[in-house]
């Protein structure tokens, strides 16, 4: 059986349109894997398992405010790690 969460996808499909136009943000795989996490928290997930379900999901993401939902929780999460990077400035 395969499960999946599909808001991950929408979640790193976003992340990496808006941090690829901000040059404030740290692209490393950890800051990126710590906004990703921290936004995937915020949002209920929307889990499939067929095909029917996939394409059910995509439509409830054309939304506009399913969008906005999302959009707010990358870009709080993208404050939240830039004033608390893990990574090492060194």
């Amino acid at each position: 059986m395969k499960i999946k969460n599909y808001m991950e996808d929408v979640v790193v499909h976003l992340l990496y349109n808006i941090v690829k136009e901000r040059d404030d943000v740290c692209k490393c795989e950890k800051c990126l894997s710590d906004i990703a996490a921290i936004a995937l928290n915020r949002l209920t997930p929307h889990y499939v398992v067929t095909e029917k379900g996939e394409i059910y999901s995509k439509v409830l993401s054309m939304s506009i405010q399913f969008e906005a939902d999302v959009t707010t929780a990358v870009l709080e999460a993208i404050e939240k790690v830039s004033n608390n990077p893990r990574h090492s400035n060194e």
